[in-house]
């Protein structure tokens, strides 16, 4: 076997404008023939000074931004920051508020797999299942156009609540999906995952240890496909999520197929709190009565962090009196997690890398900010 010297090695830089990098993410993958001997991550390409930004706009101005953070599950960031100015200043939240926010959370989680399910089939050369993915998105993108008038970047949550009731053609829609969503998971079964040739491009390959996740901070269905049971849902539940009876779904093996694995199976368990949620909606108002006005105190501080379809999405939230933040953090699960994409394609082929980052699932909206 003969081994190339160091001058010899060949650099091949994949994006940032490349479909496969999934917004503006560019990977220098150095190369020792066909093989990865280190994959260089360079993030920044999208970068929209968001938390700076925030200090600049009061507390509801800031809302919109929140979901163009991770724009395919556009209420899970909103949902949390909503939260962390609500526990920041001690707002309840009424009851049928909090029910609502769950299967409008849920809704966006399974959206954001199904985008991602669709995706990294056509990474990987299967351009059909993007199709059929979409189109069954596009049902839940038509339920948040019934509830916020937006469809993709849906600003609905409001401190204290959400902006309007949902109106009763949603009862139904929401109805119909769950009762057709198993078909759907059947259908992408038969199309995608029992493929042969999509079975040998992820098992085995960019294998992630427990140890190494949990030592790089990763989080979300990365981290599960590794082994560790962890959801912030059950381990720290957040708004009402102690109601609801789910299963935590967890792989074994760390490597492309369980991280796929893991978000089919978080569908099936999204879609089982969204049906309780909706038999359990009780009457009342949407919306918490708070001042015109919200100001935090001068040196308050909070932490919020809530499981997004990426992992732990934080907000880190300082008041200074006024009715802006002092400083405003976002802990962004995709930037964390691309943090392992070097680790896991060392020693793969250059094929593997895009393997990788369409099962790590980043969006570089949240990454970048």
């Amino acid at each position: 076997m003969i081994t190339l010297s160091a001058s010899e090695l060949m650099t091949i830089n994949i994006g940032p404008q490349h479909p496969s990098t999934h917004g503006g993410l560019h990977v220098e993958a150095v190369l020792d023939g066909e093989m990865v001997t280190d994959a260089i991550v360079h993030l920044g390409y999208v970068h929209r000074a968001v938390e700076k930004i925030a200090e600049g706009k009061t507390y509801v101005q800031f809302i919109p931004y929140t979901s163009r953070l991770d724009y395919l599950a556009s209420h899970l960031p909103t949902l949390g920051y909503v939260q962390a100015v609500e526990k920041l200043m001690g707002i309840e939240v009424p009851e049928r508020a909090e029910y609502i926010r769950v299967i409008m959370a849920e809704l966006s989680r399974i959206a954001s797999h199904l985008l991602f399910i669709g995706s990294m089939a056509m990474d990987l050369g299967a351009t059909t299942g993007l199709i059929y993915c979409f189109r069954d998105r596009e049902r839940i993108m038509d339920m948040f156009e019934m509830t916020s008038g937006q469809r993709m970047i849906a600003s609905y949550m409001r401190i204290g609540g959400v902006a309007e009731d949902v109106p009763e053609e949603f009862y139904p829609a929401v109805g119909s999906f769950l009762k057709d969503l198993p078909a759907m998971l059947k259908e992408y079964d038969g199309l995608i995952f029992g493929n042969e040739i999509l079975q040998a491009r992820v098992k085995g390959i960019g294998r992630l240890t427990a140890q190494d996740a949990v030592a790089y901070g990763v989080s979300g269905p990365n981290l599960r496909a590794c082994g560790v049971d962890y959801d912030i849902r059950k381990a720290e539940p957040y708004g009402i999520y102690d109601r609801f009876d789910f299963e935590v779904p967890v792989a074994q093996g760390g490597d492309c197929w369980d991280r796929i694995m893991v978000r089919v199976e978080e569908i099936v368990q999204s879609a089982r709190i969204i049906e309780q949620a909706v038999n359990g909606l009780p009457a009342g108002e949407i919306k918490a009565k708070t001042p015109r006005i919200l100001k935090a105190e001068k040196g308050a501080e909070v932490y919020h962090r809530i499981e997004s379809s990426k992992g732990e999405l934080g907000y880190y939230i300082v008041g200074d009196g006024s009715e802006k933040p002092y400083r405003l953090h976002v802990r962004a699960p995709s930037f964390i997690n691309l943090a392992v994409l070097p680790l896991i394609s060392r020693g793969g082929l250059l094929q593997d890398i895009i393997a990788n980052i369409a099962t790590l699932d980043p969006v570089l909206g949240e990454s970048d900010r």
